[in-house]
């Protein structure tokens, strides 16, 4: 009985994300997926980063970074940058457009997540938050 409950669990836990994944990227309205606004908020939090270290950070692969580097380019919100010391380094970095880009994604999804913690009463949330607290370690 133990085992159903935590499958279940885990897979209410997966709906709920990938509808809101769905949710966003209708809303969102961008043509870019969510891996290229975590690459965006990588370079906003990090600066200017070598491709590798992004993937790394994020748990992609080189070639998948490269794909979602292209089009960030070639949509203007984010360039490349030849390192002056060795030109054989470039580095990945991100435009005053990719900034907006990143704040208008943060916004929506911001509204999308209070719209859907707005359905639960005020004690449902307090529950939800000391088990998330809980099993982030944090209590």
């Amino acid at each position: 009985m133990e085992e159903k409950t935590i499958f279940e669990i885990i897979h209410n836990m997966d709906k709920v994300t990938n509808n809101l994944i769905i949710k966003w990227n209708k809303m969102f309205n961008e043509d870019l997926g969510i891996s290229h606004i975590l690459v965006l908020s990588h370079l906003e939090k990090k600066g200017n980063s070598r491709p590798s270290d992004i993937a790394k950070a994020l748990g992609l692969t080189p070639p998948t970074l490269t794909h979602l580097s292209e089009k960030l380019v070639h949509k203007g919100l984010a360039v490349r940058i030849v390192d002056e010391t060795d030109r054989r380094i470039i580095y990945l970095g991100i435009t005053e457009k990719g900034s907006e880009i990143v704040v208008k994604a943060h916004r929506d999804g911001e509204m999308l997540r209070r719209n859907l913690f707005e359905t639960l009463t005020e004690e449902e949330r307090l529950q939800m938050l000391k088990i998330f607290e809980k099993l982030n370690g944090q209590t």
